[in-house]
């Protein structure tokens, strides 16, 4: 399908992301509204998001995304809710369901039948910003919409390494380097570069790590003291689960950040030897079969106990 051809004559659009936007999901969301402005100059577009990671503001964009969630729009034409069902749209769920024509478009496992009148719902694409760019005229594609889709791409495939990268996932990021931008330095700063504060937390969370099961499972966290030492955000904390899973003899990382006295936020990552979608799942979150997140409450002994014993029951 075309999104214009889903869209139609809409006046107003309206779209949106998850929570704690990650790289996927920023990169979609501003790579539609790039490519919506080009399709629809007269339209009046809006992109609501939670604070954007200062290392995705480099995209042309960013800068105008809504982070207030407040509008002067009664009921958009067309909304569209990206890498998410609605239900992890923060303060954009009531537009979303105002909204004349309400698209989904994601590809997380735990979201099969999509929450709109219209789903592109594809669970083994390696990311949404893969979906997003077979939605698009590739004529209408420019290097802006470029960069910000080959963003989500690299960020979500761990730079084209995870399992769910596929001979299509590298066809498109092909396609999208020859619109002309310096795709190394690209990866270097979203996937690898680090400031000195998120290296410390990173260097905290391995002193911190205990390896269970047998040295199959890797378990760590961050709390809101140690955050605040660092005077750090919870997006400084991006990419430590990962670092943890690549541990030798290591099957599945588990690190937990807190949000709140009693909230935390729960990574998973696997080798495949658990399907952490399902682990997730168990517990009210979702996600892919090697990646997936949670959101819990109560004391976080409790929770670690309660989630290794369900990685426990499903590990291979």
């Amino acid at each position: 399908m075309r999104i214009e051809e889903v869209i139609g004559s809409a006046k107003t659009i309206g779209i949106t992301g998850h929570v704690r936007p990650d790289g996927d999901c920023v990169g979609s969301c501003i790579g539609m509204y790039l490519y919506l402005k080009k399709v629809y100059p007269a339209a009046r577009i809006d992109v609501f998001l939670q604070e954007i990671p200062e290392v995705y503001s480099f995209l042309t964009g960013t800068s105008d995304v809504n982070t207030s969630f407040e509008t002067d729009v009664d009921s958009y034409d067309a909304f569209i809710v990206l890498d998410t069902g609605k239900g992890r749209t923060d303060g954009a769920e009531a537009f979303f369901d105002k909204a004349k024509i309400k698209i989904n478009i994601d590809h997380h496992i735990s979201n099969k039948e999509g929450t709109g009148d219209i789903n592109y719902i594809y669970p083994e694409a390696s990311s949404v910003c893969e979906l997003c760019y077979e939605v698009m005229d590739p004529e209408v594609i420019d290097v802006d919409i470029a960069k910000a889709l080959y963003t989500g791409m690299v960020t979500d495939t761990g730079v084209f390494k995870y399992s769910d990268t596929s001979q299509k996932t590298m066809e498109i990021a092909g396609k999208l380097i020859t619109y002309g931008f310096e795709f190394d330095k690209l990866i270097d700063h979203v996937f690898f570069e680090k400031t000195y504060t998120q290296m410390q937390l990173l260097g905290r969370a391995l002193l911190d790590s205990k390896l269970m099961l047998d040295g199959r499972l890797i378990v760590s966290s961050t709390d809101l003291k140690t955050l605040n030492e660092y005077n750090a955000k919870g997006s400084d904390l991006e990419g430590i689960v990962s670092q943890l899973k690549l541990t030798v003899g290591v099957g599945c990382s588990l690190y937990a950040h807190q949000l709140s006295e009693n909230e935390y936020k729960l990574s998973l990552r696997s080798d495949g030897s658990v399907n952490v979608a399902k682990v997730a799942e168990s517990f009210g979150g979702g996600g892919h079969d090697r990646a997936a997140g949670i959101t819990m409450q109560g004391d976080l002994e409790d929770i670690f106990a309660r989630v290794i014993s369900k990685i426990e029951e499903l590990m291979q």
